[in-house]
Protein backbone atom coordinates (compact mmCIF):
# COMPACT_ATOMS: atom_id res chain seq x y z
CA UNK A 1 0.00 0.00 0.00
CA UNK A 2 1.53 3.28 -1.10
CA UNK A 3 2.21 6.26 1.76
CA UNK A 4 -0.11 9.09 1.48
CA UNK A 5 1.05 10.77 4.46
CA UNK A 6 3.57 11.72 6.16
CA UNK A 7 4.13 12.37 10.11
CA UNK A 8 6.70 14.30 11.86
CA UNK A 9 7.52 14.27 15.48
CA UNK A 10 8.54 17.94 16.13
CA UNK A 11 11.24 18.68 18.63
CA UNK A 12 14.73 16.84 17.53
CA UNK A 13 13.38 15.89 14.59
CA UNK A 14 12.11 19.06 12.64
CA UNK A 15 13.91 21.37 15.09
CA UNK A 16 17.12 21.29 16.81
CA UNK A 17 16.69 20.68 20.32
CA UNK A 18 20.47 21.81 21.01
CA UNK A 19 19.82 25.11 19.43
CA UNK A 20 18.71 27.20 22.66
CA UNK A 21 21.87 26.28 24.77
CA UNK A 22 24.27 26.83 21.88
CA UNK A 23 22.58 29.90 20.40
CA UNK A 24 22.55 31.03 24.68
CA UNK A 25 26.44 30.20 24.86
CA UNK A 26 27.42 32.30 21.87
CA UNK A 27 25.55 34.99 24.10
CA UNK A 28 29.00 37.46 25.78
CA UNK A 29 26.61 37.98 28.54
CA UNK A 30 26.49 33.86 29.46
CA UNK A 31 29.96 33.01 29.73
CA UNK A 32 29.79 30.46 31.99
CA UNK A 33 28.22 28.27 28.80
CA UNK A 34 30.80 28.44 26.86
CA UNK A 35 32.38 25.17 28.05
CA UNK A 36 29.19 23.59 29.65
CA UNK A 37 26.32 24.31 27.04
CA UNK A 38 26.45 20.82 25.21
CA UNK A 39 26.18 18.73 28.81
CA UNK A 40 23.30 21.20 29.50
CA UNK A 41 21.30 20.43 26.10
CA UNK A 42 21.64 17.12 26.66
CA UNK A 43 20.77 16.98 30.44
CA UNK A 44 17.74 19.21 29.39
CA UNK A 45 16.73 17.00 26.75
CA UNK A 46 17.25 13.90 28.58
CA UNK A 47 14.87 14.70 31.82
CA UNK A 48 12.08 16.44 29.42
CA UNK A 49 11.58 13.14 28.19
CA UNK A 50 12.07 10.91 30.93
CA UNK A 51 9.03 13.41 32.55
CA UNK A 52 6.84 12.34 30.00
CA UNK A 53 7.14 9.18 30.40
CA UNK A 54 6.63 8.85 34.02
CA UNK A 55 3.78 11.44 33.72
CA UNK A 56 2.06 9.07 31.55
CA UNK A 57 2.79 6.00 33.12
CA UNK A 58 1.32 7.25 36.51
CA UNK A 59 -1.46 9.34 35.08
CA UNK A 60 -0.09 12.64 36.12
CA UNK A 61 -0.36 14.41 32.62
CA UNK A 62 0.45 18.27 32.39
CA UNK A 63 1.44 20.61 29.51
CA UNK A 64 4.51 20.20 27.73
CA UNK A 65 5.80 23.28 28.20
CA UNK A 66 5.88 22.01 32.38
CA UNK A 67 7.80 19.07 31.62
CA UNK A 68 10.72 21.61 29.42
CA UNK A 69 10.79 24.11 32.18
CA UNK A 70 11.08 21.02 35.02
CA UNK A 71 13.54 19.13 32.97
CA UNK A 72 15.70 22.48 32.01
CA UNK A 73 15.91 22.96 36.19
CA UNK A 74 16.91 19.68 36.83
CA UNK A 75 19.96 20.41 33.89
CA UNK A 76 21.32 23.66 35.61
CA UNK A 77 21.79 22.16 38.75
CA UNK A 78 23.36 19.30 36.87
CA UNK A 79 25.79 21.62 35.17
CA UNK A 80 26.11 24.13 38.80
CA UNK A 81 24.58 26.76 36.84
CA UNK A 82 21.02 26.39 39.24
CA UNK A 83 20.33 30.32 40.64
CA UNK A 84 20.86 31.89 37.73
CA UNK A 85 17.53 33.63 36.56
CA UNK A 86 18.40 35.59 33.86
CA UNK A 87 19.75 32.43 31.79
CA UNK A 88 17.47 30.35 32.87
CA UNK A 89 14.83 32.57 31.51
CA UNK A 90 16.89 33.32 28.46
CA UNK A 91 17.22 29.72 27.25
CA UNK A 92 13.36 29.38 28.00
CA UNK A 93 13.27 31.96 25.39
CA UNK A 94 15.33 30.36 22.22
CA UNK A 95 13.27 27.26 23.04
CA UNK A 96 10.20 28.70 20.97
CA UNK A 97 12.32 29.77 18.93
CA UNK A 98 14.30 26.62 18.18
CA UNK A 99 15.96 26.01 14.59
CA UNK A 100 14.92 23.81 11.83
CA UNK A 101 17.41 21.67 10.85
CA UNK A 102 18.74 22.57 7.51
CA UNK A 103 17.18 20.03 5.29
CA UNK A 104 13.70 20.40 6.80
CA UNK A 105 12.63 23.02 4.35
CA UNK A 106 12.75 21.18 1.37
CA UNK A 107 12.32 17.98 1.88
CA UNK A 108 9.16 19.14 3.49
CA UNK A 109 8.66 21.02 0.12
CA UNK A 110 9.06 17.76 -1.91
CA UNK A 111 6.70 15.46 -0.43
CA UNK A 112 3.86 18.53 -1.13
CA UNK A 113 4.48 18.67 -4.67
CA UNK A 114 4.61 14.72 -4.74
CA UNK A 115 0.84 15.02 -3.07
CA UNK A 116 1.26 13.44 0.10
CA UNK A 117 0.01 14.70 3.35
CA UNK A 118 2.65 15.99 6.15
CA UNK A 119 2.08 16.63 9.73
CA UNK A 120 3.38 17.08 12.82
CA UNK A 121 2.67 14.81 16.00
CA UNK A 122 4.18 15.66 18.80
CA UNK A 123 4.06 15.75 22.52
CA UNK A 124 4.71 20.05 22.41
CA UNK A 125 1.78 21.66 23.17
CA UNK A 126 -0.12 23.92 20.62
CA UNK A 127 1.48 27.36 21.34
CA UNK A 128 4.82 25.83 21.90
CA UNK A 129 4.93 23.87 18.53
CA UNK A 130 3.52 27.20 16.93
CA UNK A 131 5.99 29.22 17.82
CA UNK A 132 8.62 26.53 16.69
CA UNK A 133 6.34 26.01 13.06
CA UNK A 134 6.68 30.05 12.76
CA UNK A 135 9.90 30.40 13.90
CA UNK A 136 11.45 28.01 11.44
CA UNK A 137 9.34 29.52 8.46
CA UNK A 138 7.63 25.92 7.42
CA UNK A 139 3.67 26.33 8.06
CA UNK A 140 3.00 26.74 4.91
CA UNK A 141 4.45 23.26 4.32
CA UNK A 142 2.12 21.38 7.10
CA UNK A 143 -1.21 20.34 6.55
CA UNK A 144 -1.20 20.10 10.32
CA UNK A 145 0.27 20.13 13.60
CA UNK A 146 -1.21 17.26 15.69
CA UNK A 147 -0.75 17.84 19.71
CA UNK A 148 -1.07 15.14 22.75
CA UNK A 149 -3.12 17.77 24.56
CA UNK A 150 -6.18 16.72 22.78
CA UNK A 151 -5.57 13.50 24.55
CA UNK A 152 -4.32 14.13 27.32
CA UNK A 153 -1.36 11.62 27.81
CA UNK A 154 2.53 11.52 25.89
CA UNK A 155 3.37 9.60 23.39
CA UNK A 156 3.95 6.39 23.15
CA UNK A 157 0.34 6.02 23.86
CA UNK A 158 -1.43 5.23 21.28
CA UNK A 159 -3.92 7.38 21.47
CA UNK A 160 -1.26 9.93 20.43
CA UNK A 161 -0.82 7.54 16.88
CA UNK A 162 -4.80 7.34 16.55
CA UNK A 163 -5.18 11.23 15.97
CA UNK A 164 -3.20 10.58 12.84
CA UNK A 165 -6.07 8.29 11.12
CA UNK A 166 -8.65 10.41 12.59
CA UNK A 167 -7.52 13.36 10.59
CA UNK A 168 -6.03 12.16 7.91
CA UNK A 169 -8.90 9.11 6.99
CA UNK A 170 -5.61 6.93 6.56
CA UNK A 171 -4.43 3.56 6.75
CA UNK A 172 -1.98 2.81 9.57
CA UNK A 173 0.29 0.96 6.17
CA UNK A 174 0.00 4.55 4.79
CA UNK A 175 1.52 6.26 7.00
CA UNK A 176 5.34 7.33 6.78
CA UNK A 177 5.98 8.59 10.70
CA UNK A 178 9.45 9.90 11.53
CA UNK A 179 11.82 10.47 14.54
CA UNK A 180 14.55 11.47 15.64
CA UNK A 181 13.69 9.35 18.97
CA UNK A 182 14.54 5.79 18.69
CA UNK A 183 11.51 4.84 21.60
CA UNK A 184 8.88 6.69 19.43
CA UNK A 185 9.90 4.86 16.15
CA UNK A 186 9.63 1.50 17.93
CA UNK A 187 6.33 2.67 19.28
CA UNK A 188 5.12 3.73 16.31
CA UNK A 189 5.89 0.75 14.66
CA UNK A 190 4.24 -1.31 17.02
CA UNK A 191 1.45 0.96 16.32
CA UNK A 192 1.67 -0.11 12.45
CA UNK A 193 2.77 2.64 11.01
CA UNK A 194 5.97 2.56 8.52
CA UNK A 195 8.51 4.46 10.51
CA UNK A 196 11.96 6.28 10.00
CA UNK A 197 14.47 7.04 12.96
CA UNK A 198 16.84 9.45 12.24
CA UNK A 199 19.56 8.41 14.26
CA UNK A 200 21.86 11.68 13.70
CA UNK A 201 24.19 10.46 16.50
CA UNK A 202 24.84 7.21 15.75
CA UNK A 203 23.29 5.87 19.03
CA UNK A 204 22.43 1.81 19.12
CA UNK A 205 19.14 0.95 18.07
CA UNK A 206 16.54 0.53 21.43
CA UNK A 207 15.86 -2.87 23.03
CA UNK A 208 12.20 -3.06 22.42
CA UNK A 209 9.86 -5.38 20.70
CA UNK A 210 9.52 -3.21 17.47
CA UNK A 211 11.91 -1.84 15.63
CA UNK A 212 11.60 0.87 12.49
CA UNK A 213 11.29 -0.11 9.31
CA UNK A 214 14.34 2.59 8.13
CA UNK A 215 17.43 3.99 10.14
CA UNK A 216 18.45 7.78 8.69
CA UNK A 217 21.43 10.02 9.14
CA UNK A 218 19.08 13.03 8.73
CA UNK A 219 16.18 13.88 6.88
CA UNK A 220 17.19 13.93 3.22
CA UNK A 221 15.92 10.68 2.17
CA UNK A 222 12.68 10.79 2.76
CA UNK A 223 11.12 11.73 -0.45
CA UNK A 224 12.87 8.66 -1.81
CA UNK A 225 10.80 6.34 1.25
CA UNK A 226 7.41 7.74 0.75
CA UNK A 227 7.45 8.34 -3.22
CA UNK A 228 9.78 5.47 -4.30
Amino acid sequence: MPITTCVFDAYGTLFDVTAAARQAAADPAFPQLQETWPALANHWRLKQLQYTWLRAITDAHCGFWQVTQDGLDWALEATGLQGDAKLRQRLLDLYWELQAYPEVPAMLATLKEAGLNTAILSNGSPDMLDGAVQSAGIGALLDDVLSVESVGIFKPDSRVYDLVGQRFGCQNKEVLFVSSNGWDAAGAAGYGFTTAWVNRVKEPIDRLPWTPAHVLQDLTTIPALACP
